[in-house]
């Protein structure tokens, strides 16, 4: 019979299981297989992947032969060298190459070696192999000082092979297909629950954002399969001390079990907290900052705050979503993670919005999450005018906004100073220019609204001093009415309401009030009149 690599490894092995050895016969079966397995197979590439590929009938007796180790150790050779140097088989070329390893044109051997500078063109032809045969190469290969990113590639490349909901996250990979149709290999029969826990065994603790995705998809694919729970939450640590490079729309991860809520807000909760273990620790290795929030260790904090936040506005809108949850995904960060709280109450008010039947009491239980002082100009205005938030809450932001508004105001009048004074040159610290910088835009506004404040305050004033005049009209009215004898002086009266008579040239003519005018009470219910329509005119106004 004609020795191949397909039948090299059944043959070996029979030949060692009927003991055909030299002693029974010249040239036997069993020396006539070695010889071929040690001088063609194992310096061929093409011929280890076969071999390999056709030992799983006979995978013990080829383990007590060394065939599988010595094929695993040629192909960790041949991928840490430069595969146009021994002339192996490369894929993207086909029937152009010739079996030494050149390239023909027209039949012709032209001496031209193929050359090549990736470092995944051996990705596709493992992928052929069982999982126990990739993950005994993976391992050998690690052995033999393969750097960990190669290794990486081409365990996601096997992954993304046969487990198909992993296909979506590649993250900007290539895309690029290899076919292997010159080695005609069928692809492996794979469990997918064993192949995700061999998977999570193999990859080594690394950190990107490519990486995330990934790791993220194979979670998700777990979660649909049900891996065991080690292996799940070995998955969310590994995404916890990276979740600061994740993906919204990687986070998004749908509830598989029965359940009301839409999306699995336990397990993203369960990641937060592995991501602030793992932030502990770097912090309590990191020596101290002046400024916490202007440190590098508070950049990670930052960007998962902000990715917190989005989440919590995309998954408010499922209406079976409790109150609970969202406090914890809140409450989840320290409040050093958020310089600014736009995000959490953009979230809220989602939140509210799809959720109208909340009481009051819930409503206010969940905006006590929010520092007021935290907010824009932007969401303060916003938030002043939203119906959907409780009576308390907008008082509270109307007067954290004024507080803002007057020490902004102080903080430009204080530099307007400065620059008015006749002192030398003025040095205004970085810190305050970036802040007169940015108040510029709405400091007209303020000016406008401590105006108005101001005629507000005399208005408020005249209005009293009015309420006290009509008040001294009437207790004089009293005292007239009751002593008749007052009556039938009009100066007295006039000097009693506290009216001032013109004198006139002479004292020999008579006085207009005694001669011509009205009678003295007429004058008295006129003055009256008049003082009311005053007091009314000045209230219409305020």
């Amino acid at each position: 019979m004609e020795l191949t690599p397909r039948n090299i490894v059944m043959v070996y092995c029979a030949a060692d299981y009927l003991q055909m050895m030299d002693e029974f016969g010249e040239d036997n079966l069993l020396s006539k297989s070695e010889n071929f397995f040690h001088k063609n197979v194992l310096h061929n590439w093409k011929d280890c992947i076969l071999a390999l590929q056709s030992s799983d009938p006979v995978i013990a007796r080829a383990e007590k032969l060394q065939i599988i180790r010595k094929c695993l150790s040629a192909l960790s050779m041949m991928v840490c060298t430069d595969p146009s140097l021994f002339g192996w088989p490369m894929m993207m070329y086909g029937s152009l190459q010739s079996p030494g390893g050149s390239i023909l044109w027209n039949g012709i051997n032209t001496g031209a070696r193929i050359r090549s500078a990736e470092s995944d063109w051996w990705f596709e032809d493992i992928s052929y192999l069982s999982v126990g045969l990739f993950e005994r190469l993976i391992n050998t290969m690690e052995t033999r000082g393969i750097r960990p990113e190669i290794l990486v590639g081409a365990i996601m490349y096997y992954g993304r092979k046969y487990l198909p909901g992993l296909g979506r996250w590649k993250s900007g990979q290539s895309g690029k297909t290899r076919t292997v149709a010159s080695f005609s290999l069928t692809p492996a029969v794979v469990d997918q629950k064993v192949l995700i826990e061999t998977i999570e065994k193999l990859l080594p603790e690394k950190k990107g954002k490519s990486f995330c995705c990934f790791l993220l998809g194979l979670l998700r694919v777990a979660l649909i399969l049900g891996v065991s729970q080690m292996c799940k939450d070995s998955l969310e640590r590994r995404i916890g001390m990276q979740l600061e490079v994740a993906t919204l729309d990687s986070l998004l991860i749908p509830v598989y079990s029965d359940s009301d809520t839409l999306y699995d807000v336990d397990c993203v909760e369960r990641i937060i907290h592995h991501f602030m273990s793992s932030e502990s620790r770097i912090t309590s290795f990191s020596p101290p900052s002046l400024d916490p929030e202007t440190s590098p260790a508070s950049e990670p904090l930052r960007k998962v705050a902000k990715l917190i936040d989005n989440y919590i506005a995309e998954v408010a809108s499922d209406v079976n979503l409790k109150p609970r949850k969202i406090r914890f995904l809140a409450e989840a960060l320290p409040e050093s993670s958020r310089p600014l709280h736009d995000g959490l109450y953009r979230a809220l008010d989602i939140y509210f919005k799809a959720h109208p039947w909340l009481s009051e009491k819930e409503k206010e239980e969940l905006c006590n999450i929010i520092d007021y002082q935290k907010l824009s100009i932007d969401a303060c205005a916003h938030a002043s005018q939203n119906a959907r938030l409780p009576l308390r809450v907008v008082l509270q932001v109307l007067f954290f906004e004024q507080m803002q508004l007057r020490t902004a105001l102080a903080g430009c009048l204080n530099v307007l100073d400065t620059e008015s004074a006749p002192a030398g040159p003025m040095t205004v610290p970085s810190e305050m220019a970036g802040q007169i910088v940015q108040r510029d835009g709405w400091i007209t506004v303020v000016r406008e609204n401590q105006v108005l404040k101001g005629d507000m305050e005399s208005m408020r004033s005249r209005v009293g001093e009015l309420e006290e005049e009509f008040n001294k009209i009437k207790q004089e009215m009293k005292k007239v009415t009751k002593s008749h004898s007052s009556l039938s002086s009009p100066r007295l009266v006039a000097r009693k309401i506290g009216c001032k008579l013109i004198p006139r040239s002479t004292d020999a003519q008579p006085d207009p009030v005694d001669s011509a005018g009205p009678t003295p009470r007429a004058s008295i219910e006129q003055a009256r009149r008049s003082h009311h329509s005053r007091h009314r005119k000045s209230f219409s106004l305020f």
